[in-house]
């Protein structure tokens, strides 16, 4: 009997044990959930409220919120030169902070001299926290050091809510070396919101600090 009785004490400790660092490892990923930044927190506590007296929303799930930014630059001369890709696909992370998704023609035009399947540009989805340091960072640093800067326009605006905004040169964000840069290169910018107007997508960007022409 006392040799059954240590097995069964052997089996619910080893059962028993490996519970701690499970939990661990889900308090760790909560504390990562929870990050936050500056203008998301100024969102929360500002914003919000602002947003939800002055449409007079029925919810708190009504108010309108970034959803996703979608950065997009094409390459047109990648088809001649691979390298000139490579250094858009470095440039881009360096200015979102994350990896892009190389994008590939649909479909072959002869004139051009482009191939089904061949890359032509890169893309990076951003969404959380990194898209809202990515916006602080566009509205506070990197557009008031366009030459000759006036506004942003009012009327791109897609109907739904959306903000396409179009950058004549990426040499406007601070990670770029004009030293180390080959080409200038443009690139478009689209700003995802859940919005169902434009005029509440208006508001809602103005808030966050959108620099909108008069």
């Amino acid at each position: 009997m006392a040799e059954e009785n240590k097995n069964v004490a052997k089996k619910e400790a080893k059962t028993s044990s490996p519970k701690a660092p499970k939990e661990s490892k889900k308090a760790t990923g909560k504390a990562s959930v929870l990050k936050t930044t500056r203008l998301l927190e100024k969102y929360n506590q500002e914003i919000k409220p602002e947003l939800f007296k002055k449409f007079e929303y029925k919810s708190v799930m009504q108010v309108p919120k970034l959803e996703k930014i979608v950065v997009n630059i094409g390459v047109g001369d990648a088809t001649q030169d691979e390298k000139r890709l490579e250094e858009c696909v470095e440039e881009i992370a360096l200015i979102t902070g994350q990896k892009c998704v190389v994008t590939k023609a649909k479909k072959s035009i002869a004139p051009f001299k482009l191939r089904e399947g061949q890359s032509i540009g890169c893309k990076v989805t951003l969404r959380g926290v990194r898209m809202y340091e990515f916006f602080d960072k566009l509205v506070s640093i990197a557009l008031p050091r366009v030459r000759d800067f006036r506004g942003v326009s009012k009327n791109s605006f897609d109907g739904r809510g959306n903000y396409t905004l179009g950058i004549k040169e990426q040499l406007i964000f601070p990670e770029i070396d004009y030293d180390k840069v080959g080409k200038v290169r443009g690139m478009d910018i689209v700003i995802v919101t859940t919005a169902h107007s434009d005029e509440e997508a208006y508001a809602l960007l103005k808030a966050l600090g959108m620099p909108f022409s008069k």
